[in-house]
């Protein structure tokens, strides 16, 4: 069977949101993927490549103002090169976002990952999880503690450095990632069948 090709395509203002991509590259990674982590801040020709021959990209960004970054806009501005030509038509899409609040309209980040992925054509994976930490029964440690249903959310408190990223968030990107990676290989897998 062929290795999926997953690619993280991220922008991280302060740390805290490369730490959620490292932990979406981990989770890929124990799944067997051929993983690739993007600084869109930084991109370049060769990086763009890879995002072409990727079988799923995963978005990532903090959630600024209530929606990504300025550094993440502008890589999805540049992204319509490929919406032009359909060139990421029918490739995966996923995403994550981290803010200081427990909520910090982390979803509107999320839904503007959406909307760029379908106009991109691509396949939107969700994290596929029931919301944690909401009974009597439930923990800050559950995984998807902030009952994000679009894709994995983070919160960091403002006065923290990435090493105080929660562990559940972190546990949760890797989640993500894996469910990334396996959603690429029962796509491959149907697409090689029906290709048969």
């Amino acid at each position: 069977m062929t290795t999926p090709v997953v690619s993280i395509a991220y922008h991280s203002g302060y740390g805290h949101t490369a730490v959620l991509a490292e932990a979406v590259r981990t989770g890929a990674v124990k799944a067997r993927a051929e993983v690739h982590l993007i600084n869109v801040d930084e991109i370049t020709d060769e990086q763009w490549a890879t995002l072409d021959g990727s079988d799923a990209i995963v978005f990532g960004s903090p959630t600024y103002m209530g929606t990504a970054s300025g550094a993440f806009h502008v890589f999805a501005e540049a992204t319509s090169k490929r919406w032009a030509t359909l060139a990421w038509r029918d490739k995966l899409a996923a995403g994550f976002t981290n803010s200081a609040s427990k909520s910090g309209d982390k979803l509107h980040t999320l839904q503007f990952f959406q909307i760029l992925a379908a106009q991109l054509g691509m396949h939107w994976v969700n994290l596929g999880l029931l919301p944690g930490w909401n009974s009597s029964s439930g923990s800050e440690n559950d995984l998807n503690r902030l009952g994000v249903f679009a894709g994995a959310a983070a919160q960091s408190n403002v006065d923290e450095g990435p090493d105080a990223v929660h562990k559940a968030d972190i546990a949760t990107a890797e989640h993500l990632g894996r469910r990334v990676a396996e959603t690429a290989k029962v796509l491959a897998q149907g697409r090689a069948a029906t290709a048969a």
